[in-house]
């Protein structure tokens, strides 16, 4: 009898903020984010010669935890959920745990896009999201497979979530999603009429 066996996978971990401690304000992570960008001059200069939309701190502020008490509790948080996942993973990490790498804060305005990437010389990446207004991006996440398909017909928009070429996971606020660096992602075009507020941050294994 013939049998069709799933070999691989690439896992998501979704859960919300309030699932690990210590508990995280919203409003209080929101109005930082806002006055972080309004105080960021090297920042708004660097996305405006960058042609970036919006706001990042990712190339001015790479010590948000050491500035900010709401953002050294956010990686306390994080931490939990992070480990949680490198058990989903099954890692074999000895007397070395993750650590976070950096953290930094995007403010997608209507229009924006985050074009597709991925995050080298991390083990976990992830983001979670402040403020996600009606219309706003969903996360899109390609098939890692998809260098090498290159005969490939295309799938049926029936296929199951498992094999589509892309998925798109559509947060919420509060909500934490985690996968592994190498997968590629991007923000689509942000359709909403108010900004997409995320905090996005790496892991690594030194």
């Amino acid at each position: 009898m013939s049998k069709t066996t799933t070999l691989f996978v690439t896992p998501l971990y979704r859960a919300t903020l309030a699932e690990r401690k210590p508990a995280i304000d919203a409003a209080e992570l929101e109005a930082s984010c806002w006055s972080i960008a309004e105080d960021d001059e090297a920042g708004q200069d660097w996305c405006d010669e960058n042609g970036y939309p919006g706001y990042t701190s990712y190339a001015s502020l790479t010590d948000l935890p050491y500035r900010f008490p709401i953002f050294k509790d956010l990686v306390n948080c994080l931490d939990k959920h992070v480990q949680a996942f490198a058990d989903a993973l099954a890692f074999d990490l000895g007397d070395r745990p993750l650590k976070l790498e950096d953290i930094w804060i995007n403010i997608l305005p209507p229009g924006g896009i985050h074009t597709s990437h991925i995050h080298p010389h991390s083990v976990i990446s992830g983001t979670t999201y402040v403020a996600v207004p009606p219309g706003a991006s969903a996360l899109k996440l390609e098939d890692p497979r998809l260098p090498m398909m290159m005969a490939a017909p295309p799938r049926l928009k029936s296929a199951p979530p498992e094999l589509q070429t892309f998925t798109y996971v559509t947060p919420e606020p509060g909500d934490v999603l985690l996968w592994e660096s190498w997968l590629r992602h991007e923000v689509p075009l942000n359709m909403a009429e108010e900004e997409r507020i995320s905090v996005s941050f790496n892991y690594n294994w030194n």
